[in-house]
């Protein structure tokens, strides 16, 4: 029976931990999406992967070390950015790629791939421990709360950041926090996709959602729904197909925006046709 699979515990904690990493993503994403910062998921993971490394070469749980390391790089980038005038993209590229060598090199050191790294490259949901949840969890718990308390603030810092400095925010501080919130949350979401996939939970839902063409908190609700609902069917049907849980969880995101442009392309067309009769 189709149902029958929500009695293991695995597939508990799996669905259980994906809906909560769902929603975090869709949120965080929506405010990188708009900031034009779309890649820093991507350049985050990047940088998480040399902080797994550093944690399977020393003996010490990979997440906290990919946490440590992901907090401190994002942190220090963005003031870097902010004291030199670097552009956004160029200080993304170097957050990206000074990671994946970090990366590399603990690798090479320590005598190549094990299977522990594989499953952060790639994810497996599936694989969720009891811990891995508690911590998703948390990470939900902090990061949602203070998002709501900063709302406004993150908003307006968005669209209009010289308006921002002028109101007397200090952005450079809400900047800081928010990459902090980023960075846990990638971290976190790691699980799910992986590090190679991370960027398509940030990006694809949130760009989905903006084509709708709705206000903020109508796009973000309709991001976090195509999200949750893309990762419990993908992993429903790789359960069942016997497919790798993130690829599928991806390719049913991708599915859902390719759908979308086809349906508004549609309507366009028939809307001319109409206002042409």
């Amino acid at each position: 029976m189709l149902f029958d699979l929500f009695q293991y515990g695995f597939m508990q904690r799996s669905l259980l931990s994906a809906i909560a990493i769902a929603v975090i993503c869709s949120i965080v994403g929506l405010f990188l999406v708009l900031k034009r910062h779309s890649l820093f998921g991507d350049a985050l993971a990047h940088v998480a992967f040399g902080g797994i490394s550093l944690g399977l070469f020393t003996g010490i749980y990979p997440l906290w070390t990919a946490y440590i390391v992901a907090i401190l790089s994002a942190v220090g980038v963005n003031k870097l950015r902010e004291s030199t005038k670097i552009p956004a993209d160029s200080s993304i590229a170097v957050l990206l790629t000074s990671g994946l060598a970090i990366g590399v090199i603990l690798i090479s050191i320590s005598g190549g791939f094990t299977l522990n790294l594989f499953s952060f490259l790639f994810g497996n949901i599936l694989l969720v421990s009891v811990e891995d949840v508690i911590i998703i969890l948390i990470t939900d718990a902090i990061v949602i709360p203070v998002i709501y308390v900063f709302y406004k603030k993150l908003v307006l810092i968005i669209f209009d950041e010289n308006q921002a400095k002028v109101s007397g925010l200090n952005v450079s501080w809400i900047n800081t926090l928010f990459i902090i919130l980023a960075s846990i949350t990638i971290i976190a979401s790691i699980r799910l996709v992986g590090v190679l996939l991370i960027s398509s939970l940030i990006v694809v839902p949130n760009i989905t959602a903006l084509m709708f063409g709705k206000g903020f908190k109508k796009t973000m609700f309709i991001s976090c729904a195509i999200s949750v609902f893309s990762v419990v069917f993908g992993i429903i049907v790789s359960y069942y197909s016997n497919l790798a849980p993130s690829g599928t969880i991806v390719l049913t995101m991708v599915s859902i925006f390719l759908v979308t442009i086809i349906a508004k392309n549609m309507k366009i067309r028939l809307n001319k046709i109409t206002v042409t009769k």
